[in-house]
């Protein structure tokens, strides 16, 4: 009792120290009062006193900016020393209901509040955590590195996607461009700052621009992955490809090409997926993983492909990538690619064939009448593909129809070489009299 009676009397005398400081207006020796006071009951071990005074000293009459600001950074550091959890929790609450509402320490909160929605986490409240962090809307901290700022918005879309909100983790990875994980490091500290808006450097236990930017596409991943959006995972897994340090690295490109390949070939025919394709097949690494290029090659050939001979090839490859990814390429994805060769067929015989009877089509396609039908349908629905089934005769049209305006210029077009025909037959018809007759003379 006589250590709290103590520790109690040295905390009101500094508390009149501070308060003449205070009052005076003195910065310096206003901080200094008012950490050390947060020091004695850092070093007695009061934790309740603690909180207790970062309260009363951040609700004094004019209290400083500045106090208030190493107050809170001073007890950021005794986060880590409190005995238990239940403690820590309750320090890191008070300091947040300190600096709730005011814009000097809104880093200092944000980090806090990170702090908290790591331990929920850690105890199996992932919708409280995505709550919390959800809060704190980095993206308008002048002060806070923009590495820090990413970090932060990723974590938000890391704990949207554990609860398996996606609307709102979408929402919140449109905070952060990708163009902003291709910026110039260097070239951004050479920005002046004005002693006002000082931008803080980021902790060190923040990743760096690249780390941050193969995280931002890993989370895109699993929120494409859920919608089975094939072409935007195959542009998410481009993008890590295209990193300095996986390019330089065969065990890490590899994993990524092959992955690469695969979202390609799911992906349903469009400009994005052709131009991505030829893209991908003209990457010299290609050359180190053959059975992926013949792959490629297969679905950019314009010849008809026989499904169960490439399901056959390539069976124990998708299953061997289905177990690797962890589930990424999914149950519905072997269904999905059996039906991207059926698409591939269709457009090959479209570009053949003028007029095709239904049954041959499903003979090509090693379909029955029925499915090869309903895939036609789908197809022409989609707008992947222009084409008209005369049922009755079971007959399929692919040509085109021609609207009036094409066919009265296709008239005009034939028109003007015939008249252009006639008139060199004229011509040289003239020629030639000319020349008979001049010979005739002679």
């Amino acid at each position: 009792m006589e250590g709290g009676g103590s520790l109690d009397s040295k905390i009101e005398s500094l508390l009149n120290v501070e308060k003449q400081m205070r009052l005076n207006g003195d910065i310096a020796g206003t901080k200094k009062a008012a950490i050390d006071i947060l020091q004695l009951c850092f070093e007695a071990r009061a934790w309740k006193t603690l909180n207790d005074q970062i309260v009363v000293l951040s609700k004094r009459r004019g209290q400083l900016k500045q106090a208030v600001t190493a107050m809170v950074q001073q007890a950021m550091q005794y986060i880590d020393e409190t005995p238990d959890i239940e403690t820590k929790i309750e320090l890191i609450k008070t300091l947040n209901s300190v600096s709730a509402g005011k814009i000097y320490v809104e880093i200092e909160r944000a980090r806090l509040i990170k702090r908290l929605a790591k331990i929920k986490e850690e105890q199996g409240q992932i919708a409280e955590a995505a709550d919390l962090m959800q809060e704190i809307a980095v993206e308008t901290f002048g002060a806070m590195a923009k590495t820090e700022k990413i970090a932060f918005i990723l974590e938000q879309v890391r704990l949207c996607l554990d609860r398996q909100d996606y609307v709102r983790a979408q929402i919140l990875s449109r905070k952060i461009s990708p163009r902003v994980f291709d910026a110039d490091p260097s070239k951004e500290k050479k920005k002046p700052k004005d002693a006002e808006g000082l931008v803080e450097e980021a902790p060190s236990n923040i990743p760096s621009l690249l780390q941050l930017k193969r995280i931002y596409y890993e989370h895109m991943i699993r929120f494409y992955s859920h919608s089975n959006d094939y072409l935007e995972i195959c542009r998410c897994y481009k993008s890590i490809y295209e990193i300095p340090s996986v390019k330089e690295d065969p065990s890490q490109w590899i994993p990524v090409l092959r992955k690469i390949c695969w979202y390609l070939v799911l992906s349903p025919h469009d400009p994005m997926q052709s131009s991505l394709l030829n893209s991908t097949l003209e990457d010299k690494n290609l050359s180190e993983i053959p059975h992926f290029r013949s792959l490629l090659k297969q679905v950019i050939t314009m010849e008809v492909v026989q499904w169960t001979a490439l399901w056959n090839a390539f069976k124990d490859e998708f299953e061997n990538e289905k177990n690797m990814l962890g589930g990424s390429l999914g149950d519905k994805a072997a269904e999905d690619l059996q039906e991207r060769i059926i698409e591939h067929n269709i457009l090959v015989v479209s570009k053949y064939y003028a007029r095709i009877t239904v049954k041959r089509l499903a003979e090509l396609l090693c379909l029955t009448v029925e499915e090869a039908e309903k895939h036609l349908s789908d197809m022409v629905v989609s707008k992947a593909l222009v084409a008209k089934v005369d049922r009755p005769l079971g007959i399929v049209c692919f040509q085109t129809a021609k609207d009036s305006n094409g066919i009265l210029n296709s008239w005009a077009m034939n028109l003007e070489k015939l008249l252009d025909l006639v008139e060199k037959s004229c011509h040289q018809i003239h020629k030639e009299t000319m020349v008979h007759k001049a010979a005739l003379k002679a």
